[in-house]
């Protein structure tokens, strides 16, 4: 339930480290879970800016779509 007392962003924890998209399994839907779940519980302003550079890096490497 903590998962939905937070709105969505434009990027996330899980995104960032490889588990954005379709979940087609469980385990890819498990893991996504989990690092929203570490967001929620450690949130803090450098987390937030982390999630913001890695989102850029990830953006200018050939894994983004």
């Amino acid at each position: 339930m903590s998962r939905h007392r937070i709105l969505p962003g434009m990027t996330g924890l899980a995104q960032v480290n490889g588990y954005r998209g379709e979940t087609d399994t469980l385990d890819k839907m498990e893991k996504r879970v989990e690092y929203d779940l570490a967001y929620i519980n450690n949130w803090s302003i450098w987390l937030d800016i982390r999630i913001m550079i890695k989102t850029a890096v990830t953006l200018l490497s050939k894994n983004a779509y």
